[in-house]
């Protein structure tokens, strides 16, 4: 009985884990910034925190992605968003339910990497996951 529970979560393990390695970059869409909290990846941040929020389309059709948004293989993966010149790391930790497929919300600090928060909106971003 050993064997099969150990090659049950061997083979869960094995299959969860390969959502961590998809790769997908998204570009054209726009970011937005927003007062975190607590966020759909069940962790609660903060303004001064490196995170965003990926439009739910993006999201919730991961490879992966299931009913609990807090297991989503998307949370705690890093992300590089570039605008122009300038790009800014910061980690999925929210869903942006308001977004167009490709856009993002960042926090304060994160956008402030890009553009100062006076624009308000950059249109033509692009985003990676890293």
């Amino acid at each position: 009985m050993r064997f099969s529970v150990a090659a049950a979560i061997f083979a869960l393990s094995a299959a969860t884990s390969g959502y961590s390695k998809v790769m997908m970059s998204k570009s054209g869409g726009d970011a937005t910034y927003y007062a975190p909290g607590l966020g759909s990846c069940g962790h609660n941040n903060v303004a001064t925190d490196f995170i965003v929020a990926v439009d739910h389309a993006t999201i919730t059709k991961f490879p992966g992605a299931g009913a609990n948004p807090n297991t989503n293989p998307m949370c705690g993966r890093k992300m590089r968003v570039t605008y122009g010149k300038k790009s800014v790391t910061v980690t999925v930790a929210d869903t942006c339910p308001g977004c167009a497929v490709g856009s993002v919300d960042l926090t304060p600090t994160a956008f402030e990497k890009l553009a100062p928060l006076s624009v308000g909106r950059l249109h033509g971003v692009k985003w990676t996951l890293l």
